[in-house]
């Protein structure tokens, strides 16, 4: 049998080792030399392993504190004798010297924490001391950095280097960085502390001494260009030998002197400044100086508040403008040149802000209310684009037109009802504006609108429609229901009069004159209610009759009632015993007055009255454009004045002469409450079409339901 297997046991020496008592102070010793041999450039014969052995054996005899104090001392008397060679050094010497002795001293606190890595990883862990690497920078930061005769020079030569550079000089940047390194490597707040505190403290100086300068010897776009500029070389400059921790806080110390402290007065600048930008449209100059101002606080406030008191003061200007208003075509056609031009320039200046596009949009809204004649300025425009300012256009030029005027439009409802942004939402976006239905615009609207169906003035009906579309989305089915009935009125008229032209032709019968009647719904149409009619000249009598059996029977229960101020006639006449002929193209009650005169060689006004019951007012209107017009009289007026009295006689003017063979003779407009256009104005074509006595016009609103007939 195999025997059993032997125990071993493992004893402790009988006789304790002992070390001898000197041992300590031996291998610190051949320590100390090999440190000052590494620290002198003379480590190339030394034995790493046998160092690394020996300060582990001190570290293992529990000596490790004897170890780190000696490291201490010895690297501390080592960097004086360092902080002594530096502080003899002379001009950029000075710097080259503490730049090639911290390269130095790195490589060797390298050396001898590798020698001493068995003390970082046991002692140093244990008694939470400082590692070797890190006690190296504290002591170079102590005694080297810090040192009272090293430090100011330090940083008075890096603030020099860098104020010389800032005034165009070459500096060496590359030991600028080295010196700005070894401070951040050094620590952060080292690096905060000795240099970067100091540095911005001297640019906050150095930059308020220059704007001060600039300020008051260049202009503004000069002086923004500078500072552009100067922003510019201070990022450069970080990045070419400063920490990048520091690029936010100088790029906003130079923000604060040469822009926050600055904005009001360069704003301000006569003749440079903001404004005089704005009026000259420098959308560079603007640009950068939108891109500036918007770095600092408040300084797109400014910015936007100083183009908004621009634009309400010249807008104001603008709006109330006399001269201006004698065109309210071109008036508003000038508000929409001033509204395409700060469109452009926000969209390219102020990278479509939405700030400064409200800014704008307050400012329009602002002065555009302060004329009560705006509404009817806008719908004047309206009307004259649709009458013949569209002819010609694709329906994508017709849209940006209409879309212009609607863009006015919006600006007028807000000062009819609550103020949307109260209610949190966009005013100009919302399409339920409240309480339009009565709105001025709208009456002044419908007033050009019937003009265009019942004259058929209109150059494109799907234009009437877009436009009709666009309001109902901006204003509701309220707002438009009346506009659309005048639509339906219209096209029924047309079915009306061709089934009215028929039943004649069946029956063998025509009208002896061509007459077309236009069956419009009361209350719908304006001045349809209580407008005062006239005698129509017999030779209507067939036509007037025969429509009114033939609508009354086909229309039980309506009822017709002629609107004959709102008609027009065409009427041949001729002057010089028949030598001159012209067609007149004119109104119902001038050509009721001017028939008169195929019986008559001279009337009276009140014989004039008497035949025709026209209304006083309208009376002597009608007979001042047929009489007073200087180039247009028709007729003669005895005495001649421009003032229409009873007992003036009237006969017609046989000298009368047109180049055209259509002559066309507008009504002069009625003055309202002591105003109003000089009499023998003419309203012919375009605006003329609504004037003061529109006014009165729109103080006439239907209230019954009746059926009325428009005399063409």
């Amino acid at each position: 049998m195999a025997g059993k297997p032997k125990k071993f046991k493992i004893e402790p020496f009988k006789h304790p080792l002992k070390l001898d008592p000197n041992y300590a102070d031996n291998t610190w010793l051949l320590l100390e030399s090999a440190i000052h041999e590494i620290n002198n450039h003379n480590a190339s014969g030394l034995s790493f392993e046998e160092l690394y052995r020996n300060a582990y054996n001190m570290v293992v005899n529990k000596y490790g504190e004897r170890l780190y104090r000696g490291l201490v001392d010895t690297e501390t008397a080592h960097l004086r004798k360092v902080a002594a060679r530096i502080e003899a050094a002379q001009g950029e010497g000075f710097l080259r010297a503490i730049k090639a002795e911290w390269e130095s001293h790195n490589k060797s606190v390298q050396m001898i924490r590798d020698i001493l890595m068995y003390m970082d990883r046991i002692y140093v862990k244990q008694q939470n001391k400082t590692t070797v690497h890190q006690l190296g920078l504290d002591l170079w930061r102590d005694v080297v950095v810090r040192n009272r005769r090293i430090r100011d020079r330090l940083l008075g030569m890096l603030l020099d280097m860098v104020g010389r550079e800032r005034a165009g000089d070459v500096v060496d940047k590359g030991l600028v960085r080295a010196m700005t390194q070894m401070l951040v490597d050094l620590g952060h707040q080292v690096y905060c502390e000795d240099f970067e505190t100091p540095f911005l403290e001297r640019t906050a100086e150095f930059y308020a001494a220059e704007a001060a300068e600039f300020v008051s010897s260049c202009d503004c776009p000069t002086y923004l260009a500078h500072a552009e500029r100067r922003l510019g070389e201070e990022v450069e400059r970080v990045g070419a030998y400063l920490d990048p921790s520091t690029e936010a806080k100088v790029v906003k110390v130079v923000e604060r002197e040469l822009i926050s402290r600055q904005m009001r007065g360069l704003v301000d600048m006569e003749n440079s400044g903001l404004v005089p930008q704005l009026v000259q449209d420098k959308y560079g100059d603007l640009s950068r100086m939108y891109c500036l101002f918007r770095r600092v606080e408040g300084g797109v406030d400014l910015l936007r508040q100083t183009m908004g008191d621009h634009l309400k003061e010249g807008g104001k200007a603008l709006v109330l403008d006399p001269e201006r208003q004698k065109d309210p075509v071109e008036w508003v056609q000038r508000l929409l040149q001033e509204k395409e031009k700060y469109d452009a320039l926000i969209s390219r200046a102020f990278s479509h802000d939405k700030l400064f596009v409200a800014a704008l949009n307050s400012a329009f809204e602002h002065f555009l209310n302060l004329n009560p004649r705006s509404p009817e300025y806008i719908s004047l425009f309206m009307d004259d684009k649709l009458r013949k300012g569209l002819k010609g256009m694709s329906e994508d030029d017709i849209e940006v037109v209409l879309d212009k005027g609607i863009m006015l439009f919006r600006f007028l409802q807000a000062r009819a009802g609550l103020p949307f942004p109260a209610l949190g939402l966009a005013w100009w976006s919302c399409p339920a504006w409240p309480a339009l239905e009565k709105d001025v615009f709208e009456k002044y609207y419908k007033q050009h609108l019937a003009k265009r169906l019942l004259h058929g003035r209109s150059t494109s009906e799907d234009s009437e429609q877009l436009l009709l579309t666009k309001l109902k989305t901006e204003c509701g089915y309220q707002f438009t229901s009346k506009l659309e009935t005048m639509f339906s009125d219209i096209k029924l008229s047309r079915e009306k009069m061709a089934d009215f032209k028929g039943y004649l032709e069946g029956q063998g019968r025509r009208l002896d004159v061509e007459m077309t009647m236009q069956v419009l719904t009361s209350g719908m149409w304006p001045q349809t209610s209580s407008a005062p009619t006239c005698v129509l000249p017999r030779e209507l009598e067939q036509c007037t009759s025969e429509f009114v059996a033939y609508y009354l029977h086909a229309n039980s229960g309506r009822r017709l009632t002629w609107q004959t101020g709102l008609g027009t006639a065409d009427i041949k006449a001729m002057f010089g015993g028949g030598a001159r002929k012209y067609e007149i193209s004119c109104s119902t009650y001038q050509m009721a007055v001017l028939m008169l005169f195929n019986d008559a060689e001279s009337l009276v006004y009140e014989e004039i009255e008497a035949a025709t019951s026209i209304p006083e007012d309208d009376l002597k209107r009608v007979l001042q454009s047929l009489a007073c017009v200087k180039g247009k009289a028709v007729l003669r007026k005895e005495p001649m004045s421009k003032d229409v009295r009873p007992g003036d006689r009237f006969s017609v003017n046989d000298a009368f002469t047109s180049k055209s063979y259509k002559v066309k003779i507008g009504m002069v407009t009625a003055q309202v409450g002591g105003e109003g256009r000089a009499a023998g104005g003419s309203t012919g074509q375009g605006c003329g079409d609504c004037g003061d006595g529109d006014r009165e016009f729109l103080e006439r609103d239907a209230t019954d339901r009746s059926t009325y007939v428009y005399l063409a």
